[in-house]
């Protein structure tokens, strides 16, 4: 792990504790999560499949998955976000399977996937193309690659880098749709964007957003 990876991996540790009370992390109000439950059932495809959600925060999203009958395995570089989406999805009676790792290489060895999904994760990345490449390289012929991301400003920070140089990561401050999806289309055989920042999606955010936002889906 570089000085750059153990900064961050530190970051999102502390933020564990707290990362909930944001409400498009923790999902707590009814309509968010239903939003978000909405969406996932678009995104994913028929059928119950294997999932890799990629940098899974405390599991919200993976929780969601599980309870529509998929079979999840997060991954995230902080270990107490990791022990967060353990016990979520232990206390809602579910199975998952969560590792504490790195999402430039998930240590999943050589386990293919159905889906991979990763939320509001490139811009932490120092080469997010490798990674995108790594990420349709862990899927099953057929599989889908789900994106949702944006471009914003770290909330609060009016522009000063979270950590220490964080400012030289590639996407920091996050990736328009068009240039991610030129990143994303040699991967994959078909892709499609989505807008979610319009003014019937506040619900997924817990309130009216005036940034870019959108969710990537793709189709190996």
């Amino acid at each position: 792990m570089t000085d750059d990876t153990a900064s961050i991996a530190a970051y999102w540790d502390a933020a564990a504790a707290a990362f909930d009370d944001e409400p498009d992390h923790g999902l707590r109000d009814a309509g968010t999560r239903a939003a978000w439950a909405r969406h996932l059932r678009d995104w994913m495809p028929s059928g119950q499949v294997d999932v890799l959600d990629i940098g899974c925060g405390t599991g919200s999203l993976s929780l969601l998955l599980a309870e529509a009958g998929h079979r999840v395995t997060g991954v995230d570089l902080a270990p107490g976000m990791v022990e967060q989406a353990r016990a979520k999805l232990d206390a809602a009676g579910l199975p998952g399977r969560f590792l504490a790792g790195d999402a430039m290489a998930p240590p999943t060895g050589d386990r293919r996937f159905g889906v991979a999904l990763s939320r509001h994760l490139l811009w932490t990345l120092p080469d997010p193309e490798v990674a995108l490449r790594e990420w349709v390289g862990r899927l099953r012929p057929g599989g889908r690659l789900v994106l949702v991301e944006g471009r914003w400003r770290e909330s609060g920070q009016s522009g000063v880098p979270y950590v220490a140089g964080a400012e030289s990561l590639p996407w920091h401050g996050g990736i328009g749709a068009e240039d991610l999806a030129e990143a994303v289309r040699p991967l994959v055989s078909r892709l499609r964007v989505e807008r979610l920042d319009g003014e019937g999606d506040s619900d997924l955010w817990g309130k009216r957003v005036d940034d870019e936002r959108y969710a990537v889906i793709a189709d190996v």
